[in-house]
C-alpha cells in the first residue's frame, strides 16, 4: 500500500442532541476538559503520520477552521503578558507542516457522501477517516494501528469491537473469515441489522483506513435508508474485488456523540490526564 498521508475528518453533522449547546457551536467544538472534541482526532491523525487533514463542513462550521487556524493578535497579546506557557498551547495545536483543506458538504446525505465530497482532494491515494464523535483513548493511536496493519496486509482495514447483541441496530456489523483475535478478513459486512439477522457482534467504530478504489463504489452506491450514501455499503462493494480486514483495535473508546459519553470521556481524560477529582 502506498504511504497513507491524508485524513478524512466529516464534520458537518447538526449536533442536535447537545441542544441548545450547538444552535451556535459545532458539536465537536465542545470540551472534553481542556480541548475541543476534534483536536482529539486530529492529534490521533498526525501521531499516526498524517499531514494532509480534510474537513468536510457544513454550515456554521466555520469555528473548526478557526481553531486550527493561527491567531496572530492572541499570539502577540500572550506575548505581550509573557504568558509563555499558554502561548505554547495555542502555538502547538497544528505543526507548521501540517497542510488543513475544509470542503462544504451540501446537504447531510450520509458518511459515503461525506467521503465522497473529500474525493477531489484525496485523489488516488489511500486515506484515512476519522469520526471525531469516537473518541479513543489508548496508548498506540487506534489510527496508527490501523495503519500499521494496512501496511502488513496491504489492504483497507476497519476498527472493530464487540458490542452487545441487542446493540447491533446502531452499528455496520461485520463477518469474518476467521475467528477474531487481533485481526481478520472481513467476508460480509452489513449496516445497522436488527440483532437477529446481525452476522456477528463485531461493531465497526469510527477509524477506517481505505483504498481510493472505494471512491468508485460509493459513486455507483444508490442512496439508501433516508435518501442516505452509506459507507458501509461502499465497504460491502469493495469486498468483491479487494481484501478488507478488520482490526481489534487497544484502546478506550468514548461514544461523545451522546451526553452520557461526552461526560464518561470528561470524568475519565481529567482524571487520567489532569488529575482532577470531584470534590
Amino acid at each position: 500500500m502506498r504511504p497513507i498521508r491524508k485524513a478524512v475528518f466529516p464534520v458537518a453533522g447538526m449536533g442536535t442532541r447537545f441542544l441548545p449547546a450547538t444552535k451556535a457551536m459545532p458539536k465537536e467544538m465542545l470540551p472534553v476538559v481542556d480541548k475541543p472534541l476534534i483536536q482529539y482526532a486530529v492529534e490521533e491523525a498526525l501521531a499516526a503520520g498524517i499531514t494532509d487533514l480534510i474537513f468536510v463542513t457544513g454550515r456554521h462550521k466555520r469555528a473548526i477552521e478557526d481553531h486550527f487556524d493561527a491567531a496572530p493578535e492572541l499570539e502577540a497579546e500572550l506575548e505581550r503578558k509573557g504568558k509563555d506557557e499558554l502561548l505554547a498551547i495555542v502555538r502547538s495545536i497544528l505543526p507548521d507542516y501540517v497542510n488543513c483543506l475544509y470542503i462544504r458538504q451540501h446537504a447531510p446525505l450520509g458518511l459515503g457522501h461525506a467521503v465522497l465530497t473529500a474525493a477531489p482532494a484525496i485523489g488516488n491515494e489511500p486515506f484515512a477517516v476519522l469520526l471525531a464523535d469516537d473518541l479513543i483513548d489508548a496508548d498506540t493511536p487506534v489510527l496508527k494501528q490501523l495503519i500499521d496493519t494496512a501496511y502488513a496486509q496491504d489492504a483497507s482495514v476497519v476498527a472493530v469491537q464487540e458490542v452487545p447483541r441487542q446493540d447491533t441496530g446502531k452499528y455496520g456489523i461485520v463477518a469474518t473469515q476467521t475467528p477474531l483475535h487481533r485481526t481478520a478478513r472481513i467476508t460480509g459486512i452489513v449496516e445497522k441489522p436488527e440483532p437477529a439477522q446481525a452476522p456477528s457482534t463485531l461493531a465497526v467504530v469510527g477509524r477506517y483506513v481505505l483504498d481510493a478504489e472505494i471512491l468508485d463504489h460509493l459513486r455507483a452506491t444508490p442512496a439508501g435508508a433516508n435518501n442516505e450514501i452509506q459507507l458501509t455499503d461502499g465497504i460491502a462493494a469493495l469486498l468483491t474485488e479487494r481484501p478488507v480486514w478488520a482490526l481489534r483495535y487497544e484502546g478506550q473508546r468514548y461514544d461523545c456523540g451522546s451526553k452520557a459519553g461526552m461526560f464518561h470521556a470528561t470524568v475519565a481524560l481529567g482524571r487520567k490526564y489532569h488529575g482532577l477529582v470531584a470534590e
